[in-house]
């Protein structure tokens, strides 16, 4: 996918509904990752804004996001949100493409994985739940991976049962026993 550095701030924001962010509790050992992040969609025009809203009060003001343009088709320069604006920022090759990067002058630096906006609500739970582990010691694409191969191993499974319960197995066992 090729990315568009888009150049120009647009000044009216976009609406859109709560951030779907789960981070790591409070206190606990620092892991690879802070937590997780679920966007509705690959506008970071409009998810940005909700992601910072969500975050704002209760990390500090985010001032800079880092992304990979592996999957963000547009990445604009500046995003307003609530009261600032967020400067944004991509590193094709230093940085994991599933991961975003938030900067606080507060806090400082928060990793976040990113889950793709298409993935399905129990992936993007188990995601989610992976990357607030305290202390974990596994990457975004670590845990993407990982889910990609449980989530191949479940369609392998399933094809299998739905052979086996259309007659597959008792088909072919039939067909060789009674040659």
């Amino acid at each position: 996918m090729t990315a568009t550095i888009e150049p120009t701030i647009i000044k009216e924001r976009l609406p859109s509904a709560s951030a779907r962010l789960r981070l790591a509790p409070t206190g606990s050992v620092r892991g690879l990752l802070d937590g997780a992040w679920w966007p509705r969609s690959r506008d970071l025009l409009r998810e940005i804004p909700t992601l910072t809203d969500a975050l704002d009060a209760c990390w500090g003001r985010i001032t800079h996001v880092t992304v990979n343009p592996a999957h963000w088709p547009v990445i604009p320069r500046k995003v307003p949100v609530t009261g600032h604006t967020v400067r944004v920022g991509w590193f094709a090759d230093e940085q994991d493409p599933n991961k975003a990067i938030l900067l606080s002058y507060t806090v400082g630096r928060l990793d976040l994985l990113v889950i793709p906006p298409e993935t399905e609500s129990a992936a993007a739970a188990r995601l989610m739940a992976a990357a607030t582990v305290p202390g974990g010691a596994r990457t975004a694409g670590d845990l993407m991976a990982d889910e990609a191969i449980g989530h191949d191993a479940a369609e392998t499974r399933s094809q299998e049962e739905e052979w086996e319960t259309d007659g597959g197995a008792a088909s072919a066992g039939g067909a060789r026993s009674g040659s």
